[in-house]
């Protein structure tokens, strides 16, 4: 079993360090001029996550009065 983790952890090791990282490698990058890409792919993420919050809003609200609507006509108040 220990043999089968270590191999695991020895594969994921591999595998990071093959990976591009959202960071500049440039070692005359101090603070955050060296985190530009991730702090711009962040900011994408969260404008994209407030976009469908407000549009599942929109539609959750929309359907809300509709049914209600429809329910006030099939109860005669």
């Amino acid at each position: 079993m220990f043999n089968k983790v270590s191999t695991f952890i020895g594969e994921v090791k591999g595998e990071l360090r093959k990976a591009t990282w959202p960071w500049s490698s440039d070692p005359k990058d101090k603070g955050v001029k060296k985190y530009k890409e991730l702090i711009d792919s962040t900011v994408v993420v969260l404008i994209a996550i407030a976009l469908l919050a407000g549009y599942v809003a929109f539609w959750d609200v929309l359907l809300k009065e509709v049914s209600d609507y429809v329910s006030s006509l099939v109860s005669g108040s």
